[in-house]
């Protein structure tokens, strides 16, 4: 999930950052309102995270112009403010949730899936799949025909991004966007690199694979019912 989180404390920046990417997700952070509006309205993200009290305008507002720009990104408001005043006034104004600060780590990680599952199609059971490969979502686990597969955290960041558009084709600028982020050059052979090393841990030792390339366009995830290892020699070929 790609996410963008505006907050103008600098240790709530940090702390966020490393423990929402330590489980795979790809935030971008902002300080301050005008550009959490701007980022937000221009950016294609999977939720945005807003504080309330920012320096230069309320979170209140940032929402308030989101929806009004017809932007209906789901938003987590994160506040010290914690009457129940506020949590209404923010979920009136079309915020998703509201959490109050202080919180625990595991209860923001709760929200934001409980989020996914509500507006992103998210499996309620946490699960993503495509034929015999089964992706845990909460456990962060991968499994092919019953046989575990580890991962990097990147490798399974950019797999999820694979399972959530399966039968569609992903271009490198796609995944770049919505796997790396902001500052990455798509045209970087770190990309096709990620990718063969992920096609060889999911289809390595199986008769039919589920990662492709499309020459000129990117990659897809799907099962090709017509096609073996045998019958696609040349499949390891950069885009």
């Amino acid at each position: 999930m790609k996410l963008l989180y505006v907050e103008d404390d600098p240790a709530a920046q940090q702390y966020i950052f490393k423990g929402l990417g330590e489980h795979g997700f790809l935030v971008e952070v902002v300080s301050d309102g005008s550009a959490g509006l701007e980022r937000g309205t221009r950016g294609a993200y999977d939720l945005i995270i807003l504080d309330v009290m920012l320096p230069d305008m309320e979170g209140y507002d940032v929402l308030r112009r989101l929806r009004h720009a017809g932007v209906q990104t789901p938003v987590l408001f994160l506040s010290a403010r914690s009457a129940v005043s506020d949590r209404v006034r923010g979920l009136e104004l079309g915020a998703d949730d509201y959490l109050p600060k202080p919180f625990a780590f595991a209860e923001l990680l709760a929200r934001i899936r409980a989020v996914a599952r509500r507006r992103l199609g998210e499996p309620e059971e946490g699960r993503l799949s495509a034929a015999d490969l089964s992706v845990d979502l909460h456990r962060r686990t991968v499994e092919r025909s019953g046989r575990r597969v580890d991962l990097s955290p990147k490798q399974f960041a950019l797999l999820e991004y694979l399972l959530r558009h399966q039968g569609h084709v992903v271009s490198r600028t796609m995944i770049t966007e919505n796997v790396w982020g902001w500052g990455f050059e798509s045209f970087s052979n770190l990309i096709d690199v990620h990718i063969n090393r992920l096609r060889k841990k999911i289809d390595h030792g199986y008769p039919q694979r589920l990662i492709h390339t499309v020459k000129g366009a990117g990659y897809i995830l799907e099962l090709r019912e017509d096609e073996t290892h045998a019958t696609r020699s040349g499949e390891d070929a950069v885009a």
